[in-house]
């Protein structure tokens, strides 16, 4: 298959373009509430670093959004990005049932979408997500403009939840 020539930039989207402060008490409860913190998804604000590069990125890549949301966010997850006025593209969800880590399933779809395009970049706050793409060769910009959650980081690998 030959390659397209417009690349493509692959940007996640919990603390990367949505802050997710708001709904990480959520995560602190024992056990988690999953359903409540999904639910609350709509009302993030966007992250301006994190917007900023997207739309700039766009104008010579085609956006696809890679998130560890499961597909039942979908709808929510589509009307937020054209709320804040992202560029359409691609969703990349974890199946409902994937508890995988992130690591894991998201590299595995950079690994499908650079089989026929040049992926230009991977945008993600998981310092494990940008370790596994660097290490295949994916060139990443680490999202580090939203506060760290130990809470966030421990669902995102121990419990493949986000």
């Amino acid at each position: 298959m030959t390659r397209s020539s417009r690349p493509v930039a692959v940007f996640d989207l919990d603390n990367t373009l949505a802050g997710t402060a708001h709904r990480q008490h959520h995560l602190e409860a024992r056990p988690r509430d999953w359903a409540a913190f999904f639910a609350a998804a709509p009302e993030d604000p966007p992250l301006a670093e994190g917007v900023a590069l997207c739309l700039e990125a766009a104008q010579e890549c085609e956006v696809v959004y890679l998130t560890g949301r499961p597909e039942r966010c979908r709808r929510d997850t589509v009307a937020w990005l054209a709320a804040q006025g992202l560029p359409g593209g691609r969703i990349h969800m974890r199946g409902n049932r994937d508890f995988r880590p992130a690591r894991l399933t998201k590299l595995e779809v950079l690994r499908r979408l650079g089989r026929d395009r040049e992926v230009r970049m991977l945008v993600d706050d998981d310092e494990l997500v940008c370790d596994a793409a660097e290490a295949a060769g994916f060139e990443v910009v680490r999202a580090r403009w939203a506060a760290p959650s130990e809470e966030l980081k421990q669902a995102q690998e121990g419990e493949g939840r986000t």
